[in-house]
Formats: structure tokens, sequence, C-alpha cells
């Protein structure tokens, strides 16, 4: 295969037409609010990685699970790239009332793009965190809270870094 951008080939690239079911659809018993989203440094050089982190609080009756999951959207980019890429996920227990802090780590190989071979790139990100994809609607509520950092210095070869 040498055709990595998968163009027209996933329901990523499909234009505003949104999945029936997309990754993470689902209802629960109980509700979830996100808060404190931190992105650590909120600007970085190309070959960094990110530091995430997210206060997740259970605030229904019922003790339960939540499936929070991580975005990356690329600004601007030299190359088609998906409207956002799923970067990590993590199946959480929360007991009712109470709350926890996660932390990510979103790798530098994460933000690369192919171009004939595997690139970073500078520029602006934004970084997506909830129970479910940007923009989704679904019958049970859930927030994605967003952030934007920046990555700074020039394009290089991901072997490079």
């Amino acid at each position: 295969m040498e055709n990595y951008t998968m163009e027209g080939r996933t329901y990523r690239y499909y234009g505003q037409e949104a999945p029936l079911y997309p990754f993470g659809y689902g209802l629960s018993y109980t509700t979830f609010r996100y808060r404190d989203l931190v992105l650590s440094p909120p600007v970085l050089p190309v070959c960094a990685n990110l530091s995430v982190s997210v206060v997740l609080e259970n605030t229904g009756l019922r003790d339960s699970e939540e499936v929070v999951q991580l975005y990356l959207r690329w600004e601007q980019s030299s190359v088609p790239v998906p409207h956002w890429q799923l970067v990590a996920f993590r199946r959480v227990a929360v007991l009712a009332g109470r709350e926890t802090k996660l932390s990510f780590q979103v790798l530098a190989e994460q933000r690369a793009v192919w171009a004939q071979d595997w690139r970073l790139e500078p520029g602006t990100f934004t970084l997506f965190a909830g129970g479910q994809q940007p923009g989704q609607k679904t019958r049970a509520p859930s927030e994605v809270l967003s952030a934007r950092f920046s990555v700074t210095g020039t394009a290089r070869p991901l072997r490079g870094c």
C-alpha cells in the first residue's frame, strides 16, 4: 500500500455527513462532567510530546464507567488529514458524586502526517477531551472540552526526531 491518507476510505473524510454510530456511541445510567483540561506545554517543539490532564466527575446517582476520549485536529496541514484523529482513550470507573483526574501523553508521532513519508509539521492544533467525538449528537449527553496548542520549528521527517 502506498497511499496512507485514507481519503475517501473512512468516515473521517466524508465531509459533513456524520456516521450513524461513531466511536464511543452508547447510553449511560449516569451523567459525567469534564473540566480543567490542561495542555502542557501549550507551545512545544516539533519533536516534543504533549502532556494532557482533565478532571472527570460523575454527577449522577449511580457508580459507572466512562470512556474518556482524546482527539486531535490539525488546524492547517500541507496534506489532507482527518477532521480529527483519536489519539488516546481510557475506560474509567467513577463512583457517584466523585471525581478523578486523568493524565495522558500525546506522542509527537501521533501528530505525523503522510507526505511521501511520515512528517512532523509545525502549526496550531486543537485537542478535544470528552466522552464522545467532537460534535457528536447522541441521546446520552456528554460534553467535549477543547484546547489549542502550537508546535514550533521546521517540518522534518518523523524518523529525524
